[in-house]
């Protein structure tokens, strides 16, 4: 009875729908604001970066990677070339202790790339992280210990002083295990739940452990900031790691590096931020994976720096592969809309985009500009391996004249007169509109040659004779219609003139020569010409047809009785 009373006593003190009031902001401001990073507006050098896909990433995972999957993943983020890689909890499990002695004992780890291993600042914890990195040829021991506010209160029941005390504890434990350790260890140092924590404290704590390393030029510690659980916006923390980095000790000789998670959905900016206010130092994973909302994207946040001019020091160039490695190792998707990577971030289906997109690209060859400033790319696509014919214009019903005649240049050399693109726009437009789907570059090759070349005909013209005389050219056409033939000559002012007078001398039809275009197929000496011919009838209604052949005037020939044919006969 007494439970029912509470259970009624709580219901009803309880706000249904979005109830903000339980919420207040966690974080803490540093005792001295700083702002010296808001003078800086970009990134002038890549940070040093550390991949933690193997375990920040990997424990995400709802079925964690198998040994040789991990050696995979590491081969990848080696070819990507991070030189520091945590890859894994040693002490945590078996499978983790033993991916790290295959990297060791197989020879896997290059001698330019640290492996990274996590301990609590526990004392079994760290003894069995030092057996698991016996041998490895660099290695950065990363311990931890949660100093926040709640978890103080909440979790460990321990006032500050005990708090510093056990990292200072783990400190001491690790400077002495690695005098008995081959390889050149060096360490790391987390305050977790920094997000949590009053600032001065976790400097105060930082300060603690860097006393006990004495960290020297040939010997730098890393203090490491993670946002655990991203609580604030993001210039908040660069204010928060901006009074970090002025008030460590031996700061010349620390490396202060940042962890930042993506709950609230800034990873990326609260990482360029972080830099921006002295950090020198980036733990991230290949495309966000993590636990809860992800972890800081490096993919992004290093193509952002090389869309500046900046050299991130990894390299992206085969995106695709990249993708196709990370989804199948970890089952995870890589998103069509994520940066730089997704299927469709370098593709525009609107019509005024792709306009855009299309004279920009012309302006750029004619030009040989320099510098990339393409409308609506960010980057090049084709320095992540993408192409622009089949991932940066794509046909839907919402594409306009400019994207459907760069597709059927891109693809197939085809330029389309500009009298012409409207037309042929409205045309894949309203095909892929009735269709509901996207049109491929084939699919639309296809319907331009039904409509325009390919089509329907009462009379072809298989043979023509021309003879200059005097006030022009004598044209001997010789007109196939159901079967039969008969030549019909006429006089024009030139070839195409005479047989297109052929025609409506025959038929008895009135229509206009008006436009004429022509193009080679190809640079080659057996190069098809494309000719466009454009007729118009009393009211001005312009009608194209088009033809292909290795003579130019077989092409135009065939282009007018398209035309023709189309107009008149269908």
């Amino acid at each position: 009875m007494r439970v029912l009373r509470y259970l009624h006593k709580f219901r009803s003190m309880e706000v249904f729908g979005m109830n903000t009031e339980k919420y207040q902001r966690a974080y803490f401001l540093p005792p001295q604001m700083s702002y010296d990073w808001v003078k800086k507006d970009y990134i002038d050098k890549a940070p040093i970066w550390c991949s933690v896909d193997l375990r920040d990433g990997n424990q995400a995972l709802i079925e964690p990677m198998s040994l040789e999957q991990k050696v995979e993943f590491f081969k990848m983020l080696v070819k990507i070339g991070f030189k520091e890689i945590e890859v894994g909890f040693p002490a945590a499990s078996e499978t983790e202790y033993k991916f790290l002695r295959t990297l060791i004992e197989r020879k896997l780890i290059p001698d330019d790339v640290t492996v990274q291993v996590l301990t609590q600042a526990r004392e079994h914890i760290i003894k069995k992280t030092f057996e698991a990195i016996d041998g490895a040829p660099n290695a950065i021991v990363h311990v931890y210990n949660s100093t926040s506010v709640a978890q103080r209160e909440q979790v460990f029941k321990k006032s500050k002083e005990q708090i510093k005390q056990i990292a200072v504890a783990g400190a001491k434990l690790l400077k002495e295990l690695a005098k008995d350790v081959k390889g050149n260890i060096r360490f790391e140092y987390s305050p977790e739940s920094f997000h949590g924590t009053e600032v001065e404290y976790a400097v105060e704590v930082c300060n603690a452990v860097l006393d006990v390393w004495q960290p020297k030029a040939d010997a730098k510690a890393i203090i490491n900031i993670p946002t655990t659980v991203e609580n604030a916006m993001p210039h908040v923390f660069a204010s928060q790691a901006e009074y970090v980095s002025k008030n460590l000790k031996y700061r010349e000789n620390v490396v202060l590096s940042l962890h930042p998670h993506n709950d609230r959905g800034t990873g990326v900016a609260t990482a360029e931020l972080g830099v921006l206010a002295g950090a020198d130092r980036i733990e991230g994973t290949l495309f966000g994976n993590g636990e809860r909302t992800g972890n800081m994207d490096i993919v992004t946040m290093a193509m952002n720096l090389h869309s500046h001019g900046v050299d991130s020091k990894l390299d992206f160039s085969n995106m695709q592969k990249i993708k196709d490695t990370y989804e199948r190792l970890t089952q995870m998707e890589v998103s069509m809309r994520q940066p730089y990577a997704g299927e469709l971030v370098f593709t525009a289906f609107s019509g005024s985009h792709q306009d855009a997109i299309s004279k920009g690209m012309s302006y750029r060859e004619e030009k040989n500009e320099k510098y990339w400033t393409v409308p609506y790319l960010p980057i090049d696509p084709k320095d992540v391996g993408r192409t622009y014919d089949s991932d940066v214009i794509r046909i839907n019903s919402q594409s306009g004249k400019g994207g459907v005649a760069y597709v059927l240049k891109q693809n197939f050399g085809l330029m389309i007169p500009d009298k012409m693109r409207e037309e042929v726009g409205y045309l894949m437009k309203g095909v892929s509109d009735h269709a509901h789907a996207e049109l491929s570059p084939d699919d639309m090759l296809e319907i331009f040659r039904k409509n325009y070349k390919n089509i329907d005909k009462k009379f072809d013209i298989p043979e023509c004779h021309f003879t200059q005389v005097e006030g022009g050219i004598k044209a001997e056409v010789t007109i196939e219609e159901n079967g039969q033939k008969q030549i019909v000559e006429a006089l024009g002012n030139g070839r195409l003139n005479a047989v297109s007078k052929a025609i409506r001398k025959h038929y008895d039809i009135v229509y206009h020569l008006a436009e004429y275009e022509e193009h080679s197929l190809s640079r080659n000496s057996n190069a098809q010409a494309m000719c466009y011919v454009g007729i118009t009838d009393e009211n001005d209604n312009l009608t194209w047809g088009v033809g292909t052949d290795e003579d130019i005037i077989k092409a135009s020939i065939h282009a007018l009785v398209n035309a023709v044919n189309k107009k008149f006969f269908q």
